[in-house]
């Protein structure tokens, strides 16, 4: 992985805040040329710190508006239990998020849906992925603070 200079950085900042930015556009607001702003970006991508280009979707217009944190936790810790259950999250769209965790929890999983009946739906295919010992749910009441954007102001 590269230095980054103010230029890489007014480049990542500007493609989080709108990554359908044409190069033109780009380059005129982080004042460099277009060659040398479209170089960078290339670099960016190449490197891997930029992973690809998505459009933001609203979970209202859509109609999900429930959020599930689920919380799993299992007395199985085997290569071959770990390859089923994370094969089985994966292959459920409504799991828009899955961690392993340190500490009182074994696995994290943001779950988005339509209502309380969409998520018992998606509870029911969550339970037959794999034996787990405990599953427990929270529902997001509030949107406080979502971002997808990474802080950006230490990097060097």
């Amino acid at each position: 992985m590269s230095n980054f200079d103010k230029f890489d950085r007014m480049i990542l900042h500007e493609l989080q805040e709108n990554a359908g930015l044409s190069n033109a556009e780009l380059a005129e607001r982080v004042s460099l040329s277009t060659n040398a702003c479209w170089r960078r970006v290339k670099r960016l991508e190449e490197e891997g710190v930029i992973r690809k280009r998505v459009a933001l979707l609203s979970n209202a217009a859509l109609n999900l508006g429930v959020t599930v944190f689920v919380s799993v936790k299992t007395s199985e810790h085997t290569d071959s239990w770990l390859s089923r259950f994370a094969a089985g999250i994966k292959s459920i769209p409504e799991v828009v998020e899955f961690y392993r965790m340190s500490g009182d929890i074994d696995y994290l999983l943001k779950v988005i849906v339509r209502d309380i009946e969409d998520y018992d739906r998606v509870y029911k295919k969550l339970i037959s992925v794999a034996p787990m010992h405990d599953v427990s749910s929270s529902f997001a009441m509030e949107r406080i603070k979502s971002s997808t954007a990474l802080p950006l102001h230490n990097l060097t």
